[in-house]
């Protein structure tokens, strides 16, 4: 296989990642163009550096500077990280590794657990949010019991960020389960075709 080949196999990859999983599930249009342009500046970084002899070490070197800069540029949140690390990886396996069937059955596999990773209906029960509640809660158990009622769901974990007990507020982060028949409706609110994939 030719580098052009591997080039093109790239490009076909980081679309599908980009515009075939990532906008359709999550909109942000911002976090498409920055997936493929740091895909194709990475595969056009490491396809120049890929004859010289340190070509491992610096292709890790480069996705690591790389995702640093990236990372504290903005807060992301995990799933983007996560498409933005594949973007990485499918410039790196196309520019550095010597065009092969293994190249491609790598990048493959990128996509695949990808798909199967960020998919709607997996785990699609379990939610998080930040609450900021009007009372002041310092007995875990009455938080986890209010929050059950407030959300209409099973809470799994608490994490209190801040008790005020002069403004009578608490801010929390939640981890919990909703009901069958939540689920549904909520996908059902937000997209009809999500029930039908």
């Amino acid at each position: 296989m030719s580098q052009l080949a591997m080039f093109a196999v790239d490009w076909l990859a980081v679309g599908l990642l980009a515009l075939g999983l990532y906008f359709p599930r999550h909109r942000r249009r911002d976090l498409v163009v920055s997936y493929l342009g740091v895909n194709v500046g990475v595969l056009a970084v490491s396809s120049v550096l890929s004859s010289t002899a340190i070509a491992a070490g610096v292709g890790l070197g480069l996705f690591g500077v790389l995702s640093i800069i990236r990372l504290r540029s903005t807060e992301l949140e995990q799933h983007e990280v996560a498409y933005y690390f594949s973007a990485l990886a499918l410039g790196l396996l196309a520019g550095l590794a010597s065009p092969s069937w293994i190249s491609v059955a790598l990048m493959a596999m990128v996509l695949l657990v990808m798909y199967v990773g960020d998919n709607p209906r997996l785990f699609r029960r379990y939610r998080h949010q930040t609450v900021v509640l009007d009372r002041a809660f310092p007995d875990e158990t009455a938080l986890v019991a209010h929050l059950e009622q407030l959300l209409n769901a099973r809470v799994h974990r608490v994490v209190v960020q801040r008790l005020d007990l002069v403004n009578d507020t608490t801010t929390v982060e939640a981890r919990y389960q909703v009901p069958n028949r939540s689920v549904a409706t909520d996908l059902k609110a937000v997209d009809p075709e999500l029930l039908s994939r």
